[in-house]
């Protein structure tokens, strides 16, 4: 292995990867996959757990006749059943100016430990994982794949990524829903400071094509305590110049901002089945991946 790959392995967090269990990672909807897996598919197959009766069509296989109600009712029913597949998860990574911001790690960068243990956990319980890398001018994107060697692209690919530029998350979001028709997880990983309708309506864009979305919203500790008490220069990363300002004259007015941006989102998320979950970026990638997998595997959202 080269010293370049190998430098990337240190977004993969050991202690998480350590406290994944056997229990595999489910998702509440129905999923489009290739082969067979855990997961539910909006097809009926021939699996194990009983869907639904359906009236028996002349020239249909009488073997999944359910007898018993034919002598209840004397009519000819076949017994349905959920088929199950596989699932596509397509990590989306904000590479905006503003992930750049952090007190001791970037956004960008705990952005992509959390991304790359996820891939890791995915893959690992035979799903496929892909990359959607949302950056200002080109986005860039690795398909779904399911074979091992996957984690090691996803390393490759998101570890030179830097945070620059101004917001486009939104516009990328709208283009995946577009562009990924079967249905699937869409894991995205951003500080989410676009206007909360405008997330909103994005989110709204891949629920109606059935995905099943899942939010890490990073906060720095310093955007949420706002510990500033000194004449402070606030730059804009994305590009839109500096303020020096007293931080207690916009202090309450700054968290107060915050307050209803959060709310927007978290409510515009519950009206649509979004699972978004703020996290503070002091908090470890195994903490945030051992609530996540224990929350899903118990069926509660976040």
């Amino acid at each position: 292995m080269s010293r370049r790959r190998k430098s990337y392995l240190k977004y993969l967090d050991n202690e998480a990867i350590s406290r994944i269990t056997s229990e595999p990672l489910l998702t509440p909807f129905p999923m489009e996959g290739s082969v067979s897996g855990h997961h539910r598919s909006p097809h009926k197959g021939s699996s194990v757990e009983f869907a639904e009766y359906r009236e028996y069509v002349a020239g249909e296989d009488p073997r999944r006749m359910d007898w018993r109600v034919y002598a209840r009712s004397d009519r000819y029913y076949l017994k349905e059943f959920e088929a199950e597949t596989n699932l596509r998860c397509y990590l989306t990574l904000d590479c905006s100016g503003s992930m750049g911001f952090g007190a001791t790690e970037s956004k960008l960068e705990y952005a992509k430990r959390l991304a790359a243990t996820f891939a890791y956990l995915i893959i690992g319980q035979g799903d496929a994982a892909g990359l959607l890398a949302i950056r200002d001018k080109k986005s860039f994107e690795l398909p779904a794949k399911r074979n091992p060697a996957q984690v090691q692209e996803i390393l490759e690919t998101m570890g030179p990524l830097k945070a620059k530029g101004s917001p486009s998350l939104v516009d990328g979001l709208h283009d995946l829903a577009e562009r990924v028709r079967p249905r699937g997880m869409t894991v995205v990983i951003s500080d989410f400071l676009d206007e909360p309708k405008d997330l909103i309506d994005a989110i709204h864009h891949l629920r109606d094509r059935r995905h099943d979305i899942v939010l890490f919203h990073l906060i720095d500790p310093q955007e949420e305590d706002f510990p500033f008490e000194r004449p402070t220069r606030f730059v804009d990363l994305e590009g839109a110049g500096s303020l020096i300002t007293e931080p207690a004259v916009i202090r309450e007015q700054y968290l107060e901002s915050m307050k209803i941006h959060l709310e927007s989102l978290t409510q515009g998320c519950l009206a649509s089945e979004a699972d978004h979950r703020i996290i503070r970026t002091d908090v470890p990638v195994a903490e945030v991946l051992d609530k996540f997998l224990g929350e899903r595997s118990s069926g509660k959202a976040a």
